[in-house]
This record gives C-alpha cells, sequence and structure tokens, in this order.
C-alpha cells in the first residue's frame, strides 16, 4: 500500500462537497427515491479523488488543520498496478 499523502482541496472544491451533503426536496414518482446526501457526497469525493489523484475511500481529516486538509492514499497508475501484480506473482 502506498503511504499516506497530505493535500489540500480548494475553496470551489470544498464547495461542492457541501453542496453534494445538502438534502434535497423530492416527491416519489415511480416509488424511485433520489439519491441520498450520503451517495451525493461519495459521489463528490469520488470526483475530487480522480481529480487530485487520490483513493476517495482513504480520506481522513488532518488534525490541527482547517477542513481543506486531508490526507488520502494516492491512486495507482495503470502502470504501477500492473508492475505491482507482476511483482506478487514472481
Amino acid at each position: 500500500m502506498y503511504p499516506r499523502t497530505n493535500y489540500e482541496m480548494t475553496k470551489s472544491d470544498k464547495e461542492k462537497l457541501l453542496d453534494a451533503c445538502q438534502p434535497v426536496p423530492y416527491i416519489v414518482v415511480g416509488g424511485i427515491l433520489p439519491r441520498s446526501p450520503q451517495e451525493n457526497a461519495n459521489s463528490a469525493w469520488n470526483a475530487l479523488g480522480e481529480k487530485m489523484g487520490f483513493d476517495h475511500m482513504t480520506v481522513r481529516p488532518i488534525s490541527g488543520k482547517s477542513t481543506e486538509f486531508f490526507s488520502a492514499v494516492p491512486s495507482e497508475t495503470e502502470s504501477q498496478k500492473t508492475e505491482r501484480e507482476y511483482e506478487v506473482e514472481a
């Protein structure tokens, strides 16, 4: 596993994350519910992870710093994944 790395999101990125967490009013039509605020927040973190190059499921706050700062495990590229898998098989 790769070591954790510290990241800083922009104010715009933070606003997108906070907006994604907001509940939305809805009317159920055909028994299909809209996405929950948690699902929207997860998608926003995933998009930020793709943009900044980290695994969105590994995000943790950094104690003592503002909410724009967090740590996460960097995403591996396809070539890194292939190399890692090759080393395991060898």
